[in-house]
């Protein structure tokens, strides 16, 4: 199968944004590598496990797993935390609370909440790529009170609704 020239590699152009993100490092992330993308056009950067010894995560169990570090976001951004997709297909690990959001006035350290979803222990070792970390730009709304909404083909149909639709 023939690839688009729209979608060649050749064709792609660089259109993220760079921001500068200020980072500490605290004592238990020592020695582990600064949040890394780890291709050319990865949106997410890994993120390492600071922990000091092996952390077992056993069956639908959760850990809160340091990173190792502080950031400061420029106003105006935020940053989430996502699964990897590799870690939670071969494992199970994921992150609870996804995406988490860190915002810009946050200066604590920089955490991970896991879960292990499968039946067998998961072990966590110093320097695993636990999870992702995507920077982006926030829109703030300004909430205004009306009496009524405008009506629209969905209407009020929630969870799964679009789904019906013949």
């Amino acid at each position: 199968m023939k690839s688009s020239p729209l979608c060649s590699p050749s064709n792609v152009t660089h259109t993220a944004v760079d921001v500068r993100v200020a980072i500490v490092r605290l004592p238990d992330g020592e020695g582990l590598p600064l949040p890394a993308y780890m291709s050319e056009l990865a949106a997410g950067a890994d993120l390492c496990a600071a922990v000091e010894k092996e952390l077992v995560i056993g069956p639908r169990e959760r850990a809160l797993v340091p990173t190792g570090f502080s950031i400061a976001l420029p106003p105006g951004f935020e940053a989430q935390v996502r699964p990897r997709s590799g870690l939670a297909r071969r494992t199970g690990i994921t992150c609870l609370n996804s995406p988490g959001t860190i915002d810009a006035d946050y200066r604590g350290p920089l955490c991970v909440l896991l879960v292990n979803t499968s039946d067998a222990p998961v072990t966590i070792r110093r320097g695993d790529r636990i999870a992702q970390l995507i920077v982006a730009p926030v829109a703030r709304a300004a909430f205004e009170l009306v009496e009524s909404l405008e009506p629209t083909l969905r209407g009020g149909g929630g969870f799964g609704s679009t789904d019906r639709r013949t």
